[in-house]
């Protein structure tokens, strides 16, 4: 068996590998956006509720007002943690992508380079078959012509 297809089943197998980590990547940027989008509504939501106008309040009424507030910095913070989290598994999912495909890529050129050996070597062959059947021909030519000689 040639060496180019020998290595098929490697290429095949790492192509459905970078296949995968590309799904895994593209699913991990989903995650993030979402992890983005709910940070910036928690933010916009108490920078509104932080602005919103009180008439008239008791104490007991500010106090739990404060607190709210102070569950929504926590939430924020939370919130922050994950969409950091959320980057890192992004960022690790990206080199994964790229490991994958440089793997690829190392198998697509081992495989061309298999492929352009044999090449040379087939087209070798073919020269030396061309060479033998054109000395073959020049020799039965010459046998010919002695035979029409001697005759």
């Amino acid at each position: 068996m040639m060496q180019s297809r020998r290595i098929d089943p490697l290429l095949r197998r790492a192509q459905d590998r970078e296949d995968a980590v590309a799904r895994e990547l593209a699913e991990r940027q989903r995650a993030h956006q979402l992890q983005e989008s709910r940070l910036e509504e928690l933010r916009r939501y108490a920078e509104e509720y932080a602005a919103g106008q009180m008439a008239a309040v008791s104490p007991a009424q500010l106090a739990n007002r404060r607190a709210f507030l102070d569950r929504l910095e926590s939430a924020v913070e939370q919130q922050t943690r994950n969409v950091d989290s959320s980057r890192q598994h992004l960022e690790a999912e990206r080199a994964r992508l790229l490991l994958a495909s440089r793997d690829k890529q190392v198998l697509e050129q081992l495989a061309a380079s298999y492929r352009a050996q044999e090449q040379k070597i087939d087209e070798r062959r073919s020269q030396r078959e061309m060479d033998d059947l054109g000395a073959r021909q020049v020799r039965a030519a010459q046998q010919a012509r002695r035979e029409g000689e001697t005759q």
